[in-house]
């Protein structure tokens, strides 16, 4: 076994590329890269019980010279005895009727066809004929473009998607070896004109950009790959470190996901940024919509400076909000629907219980003796004189202009001060339960405050104490 096929089997085995008896797609474009690497995957196919099938896509950009690739392709594929699926694709038409970008159009079309074919082999691999030089290229492209740790480990050796592994066996091979490899076992290939025209940015790299830079370092190349390895595990790392900080600090919310704000402030500056690009990619956000702008502006919103009360919107239909110590990314179009109109419900003496699915809680109501009666231990607690209670009690969220008689206080209060006192988070104001008489006068608001009304003395026979529970603390 030559030095080509053992050092592919031992990389096979550290990044675990395939298994013994897996189909695998080869990706064929007719250039020496996807030829030797057909090539390759062929001489192994026995040792390793690789099932193998080439996959051809045509764009039809250059006419004659595609056409001509394909054919290539399919009796090279042939002479070696492997399956060969092949498609023509009006690259150019589709272009022009979907207007996206030349490039990533062909990628979109490419991939699908060769997920096509996969699919028809029951095959659970697709191989990619990326090279080390690929992998120079395209980080020196993400470092000129601007990017981050995750942009400089550059192309992945391996990768799912749609239930597909993306692999890419000769990612540590320079184009010099491949080309090597090609003329050392007679293999054919095409040369693509394509490559040799500088509208394209990534030939503009490859024939520019990256000569004259290695001007300076004649080991460029090597220096970028090595820094895409070095990227990948340390981006690999953080990765891990961040989807550890995301279980433990992230919680859910009605309409996505809350985190303290304080949390996020006792995070490495490198954590918080991960942690909120996970959140927004969980949500929805593609990493490539995420911005560092974006991602900084919610960084900066959790800061003591800022205004405690305060939202953006992040892209993607998602919205941060900042509610005093509560940070939430929302997406309004997923939460349940609330009637313009709020809630009311009506209590009569001797209820138990009443349930409040508005505000994600229950409310309580118990009748003892004044004698057995303890002292509220919390806020949700209160303590009202039953015979001084006029019924039937209304509990209901907010209405305009309402007022308090607060207990311990001179004159009134108006509810949306308390509410601002008390950091009520906005959100969260149009469903705070407020507890009213028959007289629709405010009587307690649950976690907030008592009014001065039934208030319990030395004369009452009958008490009747109210107890509130929530899923969650609606106060920053």
């Amino acid at each position: 076994m030559d030095e080509w096929l053992s050092d592919l089997i031992e990389l096979a085995r550290e990044e675990r590329l395939w298994e013994r008896g897996d189909a695998v797609v080869v990706a064929v474009s007719g250039g020496p890269d996807s030829m030797a690497l057909l090539h390759l995957l062929h001489r192994l196919s026995g040792p390793e019980g690789l099932s193998l099938v080439a996959a051809h896509v045509d764009h039809g950009f250059r006419g004659e010279e595609s056409a001509n690739e394909a054919e290539a392709v399919r009796r090279y594929a042939a002479e070696l005895g492997v399956p060969c699926e092949s498609t023509y694709i009006n690259m150019p038409a589709y272009i022009e009727e979907s207007r996206m970008n030349g490039q990533a159009a062909s990628r979109e079309k490419r991939y699908e066809y060769l997920h096509r074919v996969a699919h028809t082999y029951g095959a659970s691999r697709i191989a990619l004929a990326h090279h080390a030089d690929d992998q120079a290229e395209t980080v020196l492209m993400r470092v000129v473009r601007g990017t981050g740790i995750g942009g400089l480990a550059g192309i992945p050796i391996s990768r799912y998607e749609k239930n597909v592994e993306l692999i890419r066996p000769l990612l540590r091979r320079y184009k010099a070896d491949i080309l090597r490899y090609c003329e050392m076992w007679a293999i054919p290939y095409s040369h693509d004109s394509s490559n040799g025209k500088r509208h394209y940015f990534r030939n503009l790299v490859r024939l520019d950009m990256l000569p004259y830079l290695s001007g300076f370092n004649p080991q460029l190349p090597q220096s970028l790959v090595r820094l895409a390895e070095l990227a990948t595990a340390e981006d690999d790392w953080l990765a891990q470190e961040t989807k550890a900080v995301y279980e433990s600090h992230v919680l859910p919310h009605r309409e996505g996901c809350q985190l303290n704000r304080k949390a996020l402030l006792g995070l490495h500056v490198a954590l918080q940024r991960r942690l909120i690009k996970l959140i927004l990619n969980y949500m929805g956000l593609e990493a490539e919509s995420t911005s560092f702008d974006i991602v900084e502006t919610v960084r900066h919103a959790a800061s003591e400076s800022r205004a405690a009360t305060w939202s953006f919107d992040a892209g993607g239909g998602i919205r941060f909000v900042r509610e005093y110590d509560h940070l939430l990314f929302v997406r309004p179009d997923r939460g349940e629907k609330r009637s313009p109109g709020g809630y009311a419900y009506a209590v009569a003496r001797g209820d138990a219980a009443l349930e409040l699915p508005e505000a994600e809680g229950i409310l309580t109501f118990e009748e003892t003796s004044a004698a057995s009666a303890r002292r509220p231990g919390t806020r949700l607690e209160a303590l009202f004189d039953a015979d001084a209670l006029h019924y039937p009690l209304t509990i209901r969220n907010r209405r305009p202009g309402d007022r308090m008689a607060v207990l311990g206080l001179n004159g009134t209060k108006k509810v949306q001060d308390m509410f601002v006192d008390d950091r009520v988070a906005p959100s969260r104001r149009e469903t705070v339960p407020i507890v009213a008489d028959a007289n629709g006068t405010v009587l307690w608001i649950p976690g907030i405050r008592r009014s001065s009304l039934a208030p319990v003395t030395d004369s009452t026979q009958r008490v009747i104490r109210m107890k509130a529970r929530f899923a969650s603390n609606f106060t920053g």
